[in-house]
Protein backbone atom coordinates (compact mmCIF):
# COMPACT_ATOMS: atom_id res chain seq x y z
CA UNK A 1 0.00 0.00 0.00
CA UNK A 2 2.71 2.28 0.70
CA UNK A 3 4.33 2.20 -2.74
CA UNK A 4 0.73 2.58 -4.31
CA UNK A 5 0.38 5.98 -2.64
CA UNK A 6 4.11 7.26 -2.42
CA UNK A 7 4.20 6.20 -6.32
CA UNK A 8 0.78 8.08 -6.83
CA UNK A 9 -0.71 4.92 -8.28
CA UNK A 10 2.81 4.08 -9.85
CA UNK A 11 2.62 7.29 -11.86
CA UNK A 12 6.46 7.81 -10.21
CA UNK A 13 7.81 4.89 -12.44
CA UNK A 14 6.98 6.88 -15.82
CA UNK A 15 9.90 8.54 -17.39
CA UNK A 16 11.33 11.02 -17.96
CA UNK A 17 10.49 13.42 -15.16
CA UNK A 18 8.87 11.32 -12.60
CA UNK A 19 8.14 14.53 -10.44
CA UNK A 20 5.88 16.51 -13.45
CA UNK A 21 4.50 13.29 -14.86
CA UNK A 22 2.99 13.09 -11.09
CA UNK A 23 2.23 16.99 -10.82
CA UNK A 24 0.11 16.30 -13.98
CA UNK A 25 -1.77 13.52 -12.91
CA UNK A 26 -2.36 15.43 -10.10
CA UNK A 27 -4.47 17.95 -11.75
CA UNK A 28 -7.61 15.64 -12.52
CA UNK A 29 -7.95 14.65 -9.34
CA UNK A 30 -7.82 18.00 -8.20
CA UNK A 31 -10.34 18.84 -10.76
CA UNK A 32 -12.98 16.34 -9.53
CA UNK A 33 -12.60 17.47 -5.78
CA UNK A 34 -12.83 21.20 -6.36
CA UNK A 35 -15.79 20.39 -8.51
CA UNK A 36 -17.13 18.55 -6.35
CA UNK A 37 -16.20 19.82 -2.51
CA UNK A 38 -14.55 23.23 -3.54
CA UNK A 39 -12.30 24.72 -1.31
CA UNK A 40 -12.84 22.99 1.65
CA UNK A 41 -12.38 19.69 0.02
CA UNK A 42 -9.05 20.87 -1.90
CA UNK A 43 -7.69 21.67 1.59
CA UNK A 44 -8.93 18.65 3.56
CA UNK A 45 -7.63 16.43 0.20
CA UNK A 46 -4.30 18.26 0.88
CA UNK A 47 -4.08 17.70 5.06
CA UNK A 48 -5.10 13.79 4.62
CA UNK A 49 -2.64 13.20 0.90
CA UNK A 50 0.05 15.13 2.93
CA UNK A 51 0.21 12.52 6.51
CA UNK A 52 -0.64 9.49 3.56
CA UNK A 53 2.42 10.72 1.92
CA UNK A 54 4.66 11.31 4.81
CA UNK A 55 3.72 7.98 6.11
CA UNK A 56 4.31 6.20 2.94
CA UNK A 57 7.61 7.85 2.62
CA UNK A 58 8.86 6.86 5.57
CA UNK A 59 8.09 2.85 4.80
CA UNK A 60 9.45 2.86 1.17
CA UNK A 61 12.91 4.72 2.15
CA UNK A 62 13.40 3.41 5.73
CA UNK A 63 16.43 1.19 5.51
CA UNK A 64 17.60 2.79 2.49
CA UNK A 65 20.32 5.38 1.74
CA UNK A 66 18.44 7.93 -0.87
CA UNK A 67 15.87 9.01 1.19
CA UNK A 68 14.44 11.21 -1.75
CA UNK A 69 14.12 8.77 -4.74
CA UNK A 70 12.39 10.15 -8.05
CA UNK A 71 9.47 7.63 -8.22
CA UNK A 72 8.21 9.20 -4.77
CA UNK A 73 5.53 11.63 -6.39
CA UNK A 74 2.84 11.73 -3.91
CA UNK A 75 5.16 14.65 -2.36
CA UNK A 76 4.41 16.69 -6.29
CA UNK A 77 0.52 15.80 -6.17
CA UNK A 78 0.02 17.40 -2.21
CA UNK A 79 2.12 20.83 -3.46
CA UNK A 80 0.20 20.53 -6.93
CA UNK A 81 -2.70 20.68 -5.30
CA UNK A 82 -1.66 23.26 -2.88
CA UNK A 83 -0.55 25.91 -6.04
CA UNK A 84 -4.56 25.25 -6.97
CA UNK A 85 -6.03 26.68 -3.89
CA UNK A 86 -6.17 30.42 -5.49
CA UNK A 87 -8.58 28.49 -8.05
CA UNK A 88 -10.25 26.44 -5.62
CA UNK A 89 -11.39 29.57 -3.68
CA UNK A 90 -12.25 31.67 -7.14
CA UNK A 91 -14.16 28.86 -8.49
CA UNK A 92 -16.02 28.48 -4.60
CA UNK A 93 -16.87 31.78 -4.27
CA UNK A 94 -18.23 32.79 -7.51
CA UNK A 95 -19.52 29.25 -8.63
CA UNK A 96 -17.91 29.00 -11.20
CA UNK A 97 -17.47 25.89 -13.61
CA UNK A 98 -13.31 24.70 -12.49
CA UNK A 99 -11.93 24.62 -16.24
CA UNK A 100 -13.12 28.06 -17.33
CA UNK A 101 -9.90 29.28 -14.75
CA UNK A 102 -7.79 27.23 -17.40
CA UNK A 103 -4.92 29.97 -17.68
CA UNK A 104 -4.93 29.45 -13.85
CA UNK A 105 -4.44 25.80 -14.01
CA UNK A 106 -1.63 26.32 -16.56
CA UNK A 107 0.31 29.12 -14.33
CA UNK A 108 0.02 26.79 -11.08
CA UNK A 109 1.12 23.70 -12.77
CA UNK A 110 4.34 25.82 -14.38
CA UNK A 111 5.37 27.64 -11.19
CA UNK A 112 4.76 24.80 -9.05
CA UNK A 113 7.24 22.70 -11.60
CA UNK A 114 9.63 25.63 -11.72
CA UNK A 115 9.69 26.20 -7.99
CA UNK A 116 10.10 22.68 -7.25
CA UNK A 117 13.38 22.10 -9.67
CA UNK A 118 14.85 25.06 -9.22
CA UNK A 119 14.44 24.89 -5.17
CA UNK A 120 14.94 28.60 -3.83
CA UNK A 121 15.10 29.67 -0.82
CA UNK A 122 13.07 27.82 2.16
CA UNK A 123 12.20 25.19 -0.71
CA UNK A 124 16.03 24.38 -0.98
CA UNK A 125 16.22 23.91 3.17
CA UNK A 126 13.10 21.53 3.78
CA UNK A 127 15.02 19.61 0.59
CA UNK A 128 17.88 19.30 2.81
CA UNK A 129 16.69 17.57 5.71
CA UNK A 130 17.43 13.93 3.96
CA UNK A 131 14.12 12.72 5.39
CA UNK A 132 10.51 11.99 4.71
CA UNK A 133 9.18 15.50 6.39
CA UNK A 134 11.65 17.02 3.96
CA UNK A 135 10.63 15.22 0.61
CA UNK A 136 6.69 16.24 1.59
CA UNK A 137 7.98 20.00 3.23
CA UNK A 138 9.90 20.90 -0.25
CA UNK A 139 6.75 20.47 -2.28
CA UNK A 140 4.57 22.26 0.33
CA UNK A 141 6.44 25.10 -0.02
CA UNK A 142 6.68 24.99 -3.81
CA UNK A 143 3.46 24.88 -3.90
CA UNK A 144 2.56 27.77 -1.19
CA UNK A 145 5.02 30.00 -3.85
CA UNK A 146 3.34 28.97 -6.81
CA UNK A 147 -0.01 29.54 -4.60
CA UNK A 148 1.39 33.38 -4.35
CA UNK A 149 2.76 33.91 -7.73
CA UNK A 150 -1.09 32.65 -9.23
CA UNK A 151 -2.76 35.15 -7.16
CA UNK A 152 -0.13 38.25 -8.03
CA UNK A 153 -0.42 36.96 -11.87
CA UNK A 154 -3.97 36.67 -11.83
CA UNK A 155 -4.64 40.26 -9.97
CA UNK A 156 -1.95 41.80 -12.07
CA UNK A 157 -3.62 40.25 -15.30
CA UNK A 158 -7.12 41.52 -14.41
CA UNK A 159 -5.89 45.11 -13.33
CA UNK A 160 -3.84 45.42 -16.80
CA UNK A 161 -6.58 43.72 -19.59
CA UNK A 162 -9.87 42.96 -17.59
Amino acid sequence: MSKIIATFFYVGHMRPAPGTWGSLAALPFAWIIITYSGLYGLIFACGIVYALGLWATKMETAGKENHDPSEIVIDEVVGQWIALLPIASIVTSRGLDALALWPGWITAFALFRLFDITKPWLVGWADKRDDATGVMLDDVIAGIFAAICVVIIGGLYHAVFV
